[in-house]
């Protein structure tokens, strides 16, 4: 098991979003603003469950990987931090599952300003496939 954890690369992350967009692919994504950089989450999240219903796992794993990254962008174009998130998973843990959803108000839609965003969903692409391990 490697010794790199998510919060080392949320430290990363937030040390490369203070260098200059022509040196940093993070600040390049967070100068685009939180649409341009919830628009790529999204379509890593395509690459990544591409990925995992092919046959690959390496493709899986390295879809996983840019999925988290590009969620921690996410996250720190809101202000919000791995541990706030962590917090909300511990304090989901003091309930089953079952019993979580079912507190929640049925009906309640989507999150606020989530349909702000417009964004169309794109078919993934034969190569998008052929990595997933579809074509092999």
């Amino acid at each position: 098991m490697a010794d790199f954890t998510l919060h080392d690369l949320e430290k990363r992350l937030r040390a490369r979003a203070q260098a200059p967009a022509h040196a940093s692919y993070t600040r390049k994504l967070l100068d685009q603003g939180v649409a341009e950089c919830a628009k790529k989450l999204g379509e890593e999240a395509i690459e990544t469950v591409i990925a995992a219903v092919g046959k690959d796992r390496r493709r899986l794993i390295a879809e996983t990987a840019d999925l988290i990254y590009h969620l921690l962008v996410v996250l720190a174009a809101r202000g919000i931090t791995l541990s706030e998130v962590e917090g909300e998973l511990a304090a989901r843990t003091r309930q089953s599952g079952l019993q979580e959803k079912a507190s929640r108000k049925a009906g309640s839609g989507p999150a606020p300003g989530a349909g702000k965003i417009k964004t169309r969903l794109r078919q993934p692409t034969a190569r998008e496939h052929r990595r997933a391990g579809k074509d092999t």
